[in-house]
């Protein structure tokens, strides 16, 4: 046998050595039962796409181990645990038999039983026996199903996110004549699940909603979840919610000291916002959306922080020409102010054009500003070079100017689709480029623009917003 742990090739399994042996009781039993044939679903259920779940029932030949039942049962289990054969829903131990059903492959022989050292216990070769088990559909994992069923020569289904009841899928195109099937295989098999939903358009880079096709279950978008210990209540059929940036929002809330204060230009439900007031921050917080914004205002009381928060339902430039443009006269020149200031800006489809709403906003204002506001913007880097490099050629570009003396950090946050990532740029919003001192370059004219650039100012497609990286 060679096993990887990439690619799994399998060789016959006769003369299983005893490294290979101690090396699959090593891997998760689902690799040991996919390497296993009798294991799998029946060959007859591939390209099945209406769910039949009688057609998964088999039959197989498995070993067992009868334990003598003046012995100590649970001795035998225990020592033998690595052995066992573990499949959904299946007893590997049948106390009333005092038999013990083992992994075909990781005993084919009684000398595989060796290191058990049976024969102390007055247990003999004849205790091994192979008898048939009933398989069935209750039996396997989803993953497990679906491989035996979607396109054996094109990629599976990947990935999928879980936002409270609801399971968030982005099937590629030749999955979806399978869709229905996937639907309710996934109802079956994930706890609590009671809504599956396939992504069947772009996002709407207007309010971020997904445009969703129900495929199994309640029609039901009304959702409960928490992030980062507080909760957040929404409808995920008029909001925008991915689970896959809760890492990041955890990385920029812990940035935060309870003195600080936190601008928040495209709040959505709250993900910085809410745990950020949970620190003792104030914050100034803005969505377009109308939906976005009342549970945002919704989950500042559910999370006792609204006396923290003051929301807005903006346009995003008119909220940094008016609202923030107020709040950093206020705070920047405030002699008693203690904290830093933070501006999150977590809409890269288009956050870095807004930028060049930045410099100059308080120019002519005849103030010294005793703080520099540290800018987090969200973009998304396209293209095979150094995506850090691209990131920060976006921000440079819209903003106008050199970042270098500004910096804080370049940061990815994740993959979107092939050579598309996310990423983070965080600088500082100096005086002199605020109150308009720093010559900014004149951008040229659109086509003229970075390729990039465009890129990163189309709606993100059906194929780049559900890609596994946290």
């Amino acid at each position: 046998m060679i096993i990887t742990t990439k690619a799994l090739t399998v060789l016959p399994h006769s003369g299983l050595r005893t490294t290979h042996r101690s090396l699959l009781a090593r891997l998760r039993h689902y690799f040991k039962n996919m390497l296993c044939p009798d294991l799998h679903p029946p060959a007859t259920v591939r390209g099945m796409k209406l769910l039949d779940r009688s057609a998964f029932s088999k039959t197989i030949k498995v070993p067992h181990l009868l334990v003598p039942k003046d012995k100590n049962l649970n001795d035998i289990c225990r020592a033998s645990k690595k052995y066992l054969l573990k499949m959904e829903r299946y007893k590997p131990v049948i106390t009333e038999q005092y038999k013990i059903t083992l992994h075909p492959l990781a005993v084919q022989k009684w000398e595989d039983l060796a290191d058990l050292n049976l024969e102390k216990l007055d247990i003999g070769s004849e205790a091994l026996v192979w008898e048939e088990i009933q398989l069935k559909y209750e039996n396997w994992k989803y993953d497990e199903i679906f491989k035996a069923v979607l396109p054996a020569d094109k990629e599976a289904l990947s990935s999928f996110s879980k936002i409270g009841h609801i399971i968030h899928l982005n099937l590629k195109d030749h999955l979806l004549p399978y869709k229905e099937l996937i639907g309710q295989v996934i109802c079956d098999k994930i706890a609590d699940c009671r809504t599956v939903v396939n992504k069947s358009l772009s996002i709407d880079n207007t309010y971020r909603n997904f445009q969703m096709e129900l495929l199994c279950g309640e029609p039901d978008y009304r959702v409960s979840v928490k992030e980062n210990a507080c909760l957040f209540e929404f409808d995920f059929s008029k909001v925008y919610w991915n689970p896959r940036l809760s890492t990041e929002h955890e990385k920029i809330v812990k940035m935060l000291a309870k003195t600080d204060t936190l601008f928040d230009l495209y709040a959505g439900v709250g993900p910085f916002t809410v745990p950020a007031a949970r620190r003792g921050c104030k914050v100034l917080a803005n969505d377009l959306n109308p939906d976005s914004y009342e549970a945002l205002v919704n989950n500042c009381a559910l999370n006792k922080v609204s006396k923290h928060v003051t929301c807005h339902n903006k346009d995003a430039v008119d909220f940094i020409k008016h609202e923030v443009k107020q709040a950093l006269l206020e705070k920047c020149t405030d002699e008693s102010m203690e904290g830093d200031i933070h501006i999150t800006m977590n809409l890269p489809a288009m956050a870095v054009e807004h930028l060049v709403h930045f410099p100059g906003l308080l120019k002519d204002e005849d103030v010294v500003l005793r703080k520099q506001p540290l800018v987090h913007v969200y973009c998304f880097a396209k293209g095979v070079e150094d995506k850090k490099q691209i990131a920060r050629e976006l921000v440079e570009h819209w903003l106008g100017t050199d970042v270098t003396d500004k910096l804080k950090e370049i940061a990815f946050v994740r993959n979107v689709a092939p050579n598309k990532d996310m990423m983070r740029v965080s600088f500082y919003l100096t005086e002199d480029l605020l109150l308009g001192r720093t010559a900014v370059k004149k951008r040229q004219h659109e086509e003229e623009d970075l390729p990039q650039l465009e890129e990163a100012k189309r709606p993100c497609n059906s194929n780049d917003n559900n890609k596994p990286t946290e």
